[in-house]
């Protein structure tokens, strides 16, 4: 779950440029948006099982990953482009691509980092206040309030000057939606996911007298 939830973060990072318009409706969209959402879904999942200790040691692999992936390819975009002119179409192509990544990145981290550990602190209290039941309302509610919070600082960041604020602010709110909605859609098989890990592993973890400092990462 670790390694697919980084995966879905760096790639997501590359998505973010590239906007699509909803047939039929006057929305747009990050290409991002067909992954993002599993990130969160899985932090869902890591939280329920084993705790936000573990959540939080998840959620700093993802963001140093996500820090090295940056640097290359912003070392990458800085390396000279060949001199055969056939050449270079490819390294400008590939250089507007992946200069935006470093940026994206940046702002990606800060609202992954903050929205992530919304989103497991809420999921975390919730099962301790319910004693375990209602995995789905409390997945849901946790997954609106990280991506709230991620969407709020992420979208203003990344497309300033690209975008005016009030459109960058719409479309954080169109990723909102989308992304709880994605979530929504997907709840049926990842309460079946999570019943099944907790059944495998044995494992079912009620964060009980838990620090929930998010810079407690030698705390797993």
């Amino acid at each position: 779950m670790a390694v697919v939830l980084v995966v879905c973060l760096i790639t997501s990072n590359f998505f973010v440029p590239r906007l699509w318009q909803v047939a039929g409706l006057p929305l747009q969209l990050s290409g991002a948006v067909l992954l993002f959402p599993v990130s969160y879904i899985l932090n869902d999942c890591i939280t329920e099982v084993y705790g936000f200790r573990k959540a939080r040691f998840v959620i700093w692999l993802a963001f140093l990953l996500s820090v090295f992936v940056a640097l290359m390819a912003q070392i990458v975009c800085w390396l000279p482009a060949p001199l055969q002119e056939s050449s270079l179409p490819v390294a400008e192509s590939f250089n507007s691509l992946f200069s935006m990544v470093p940026r994206t990145t940046a702002a990606s981290l800060v609202a992954f980092f903050v929205g992530s550990t919304v989103n497991a602190w809420i999921l975390s209290r919730m099962k301790v206040f319910s004693h375990g039941k209602a995995f789905g309302v409390r997945a849901i509610a946790s997954s609106l309030g990280g991506e709230i919070a991620d969407s709020l600082i992420f979208f203003p960041v990344a497309f300033s000057g690209i975008l005016p604020l009030p459109d960058a602010l719409k479309l954080a709110a169109t990723q909102i939606c989308a992304k709880v909605l994605y979530e929504i859609v997907i709840l049926p098989v990842t309460s079946w996911y999570v019943r099944y890990v907790k059944k495998a592993e044995g494992v079912d973890t009620f964060d009980q007298h838990v620090s929930y400092n998010p810079f407690r990462i030698n705390d797993i």
